[in-house]
């Protein structure tokens, strides 16, 4: 487990400076995840946060941006939860984007889930399930990986060990691309 997990690494640190399918398909395989073809563009969301805030995909652009679909009877949604937390506490500041987006439920019942759970990272709410139909979730948890440039990279149904060594070595490498330059804005 070890070599391996010093050789996905060593792939993440020796990863093209833009990583096609190609390369991230040794990294995608531990973690059974599903690749994106390439060029797949990830579905546009926007939403409100849990504090009322307007949160949009398009918002997170230059960021490895982490979906993660999830509701509080989920059983399996639960023990992610802290996982990607501590990824969101470790990993913000170099780029990574932890968005949890409920699975119609009510504000009171999501807060009192982030609450018991300690989550601060951004969670979306979507009463009506617009934004799981958009991204045809059909299995909670369900997550989805988008890099810096707002690819689709991979997705996963069921829960996964974000906090693995084979899932450090992808969120790595997706964090070794270059940000890319916000669009020059044109006075007028």
């Amino acid at each position: 487990m070890r070599l391996l997990a010093k050789s996905l690494l060593l792939v993440a640190v020796c990863g093209a400076a833009n990583a096609d399918q190609a390369s991230l398909a040794p990294l995608l395989t531990p973690l059974n995840l599903v690749a994106y073809r390439p060029g797949t563009a990830t579905p546009r969301f926007s939403g409100d946060t849990l504090e009322s805030k307007p949160l949009s995909l398009a918002d997170l652009r230059g960021k490895v941006v982490i979906v993660n679909f999830f509701a509080s009877w989920c059983a399996e949604c639960r023990p992610e939860m802290p996982v990607l937390e501590k990824l969101h506490r470790e990993l913000a500041k170099q780029g990574l984007s932890i968005v949890g987006v409920n699975f119609q439920e009510d504000r009171e019942t999501v807060d009192r889930y982030a609450h018991d759970l300690g989550l601060t990272f951004p969670l979306v709410l979507d009463p009506k399930g617009a934004i799981g139909a958009e991204y045809g979730v059909f299995g909670l948890p369900a997550t989805f990986v988008v890099a810096r440039d707002g690819r689709a990279v991979a997705f996963a149904v069921g829960i996964r060990d974000w906090g693995s060594a084979p899932a450090l070595a992808l969120i790595q490498t997706l964090l070794s691309e270059p940000a890319q330059a916000p669009k020059p804005t044109t006075k007028k």
